[in-house]
């Protein structure tokens, strides 16, 4: 008797069942979408294809009238800046203090409950601190995203470094490591596949971060440019938009898994992929 448990799909079948659900949710928006406009032609809450692609080739293509500038680009530009610029030291921050904390009992001592206690601290609710301590402009927006992204990957990290076989740490110091050489050779190797894991489970959240900051104070950007639209209830734009900011954190999330099965293979072996 075959068990539900040990049905693995293969090759072109996986492929089917990935997009199956992608499909329905297609389907059921252009039936929807269709009912809606035969009744309503005007209507705008669901939007026809034909009336997203007008509006993505005006924001994508036209120059706008004012700025002169095509506005889909420049929002793209501006959003990834500062996401690439908040990842970019939140890592560095993860690295460096996840290795701190997971190979030195007193750097652990001292930093880890502070570590925690920011780990817990909601970044919305410090959004407007944030805004009056930093100002209005980028610096706000990307402290945002480090705020709520640094501590969780440090934590994480910490936590894989502070699991490493005993025997290791003691087999390096036999042989004459010093602190240094454990953390670059013993340790380092091992964190960084588990840092890209944190990196890509997080893209989700620093997304998040960076919409909700540009929504409230921006002159530019993805999150921006949706809350700006919304007052005309220009679906037509900003479905498009959140179909391009899903696209941009897979793309992002599948670079990075790619990155770690080349660089980690070891890593990867006998793990099932998500």
């Amino acid at each position: 008797m075959r068990r539900l448990i040990n049905l693995v799909p293969a090759g072109n079948s996986r492929w089917l069942l990935a997009l199956l659900p992608l499909i329905l949710v297609v389907l059921v928006y252009l039936a929807a979408s269709a009912q809606r406009h035969a009744v309503n032609p005007t209507d705008k809450l669901l939007p026809t294809p034909a009336a997203m692609a007008d509006a993505m080739y005006r924001a994508a293509v036209l120059p706008d009238r004012r700025s002169g500038t095509r506005i889909f680009w420049a929002d793209t530009s501006a959003s990834l800046k500062r996401l690439g610029i908040g990842l970019g030291v939140s890592v560095a921050l993860a690295l460096s203090l996840g290795l701190a904390l997971g190979l030195l009992p007193l750097v652990r001592a001292t930093l880890a409950p502070a570590v925690a206690v920011l780990a817990m601290v909601p970044p919305m609710a410090i959004l407007p601190i944030l805004f009056i301590v930093f100002g209005l402009d980028e610096l706000s927006k990307v402290m945002l995203i480090i705020i709520g992204v640094a501590p969780c990957m440090i934590r994480d990290l910490a936590l894989k470094v502070g699991q490493l076989p005993r025997e290791q740490l003691v087999k390096a110091q036999t042989l004459g490591a010093s602190t240094w050489q454990i953390v670059l050779r013993v340790a380092l190797p091992q964190a960084l596949p588990q840092l890209i894991v944190s990196l890509r489970l997080m893209l989700g959240t620093a997304f998040l971060f960076l919409i909700s900051a540009e929504a409230i104070s921006a002159e530019s950007g993805l999150g921006y440019r949706i809350f700006l639209v919304r007052r005309y209830l220009s679906m037509d734009l900003i479905l498009p938009y959140v179909v391009w900011i899903t696209l941009l954190a897979f793309v992002f999330d599948l670079l990075l898994r790619r990155l770690s099965q080349r660089a980690f293979p070891w890593f990867h072996q006998g793990r099932e992929e998500l």
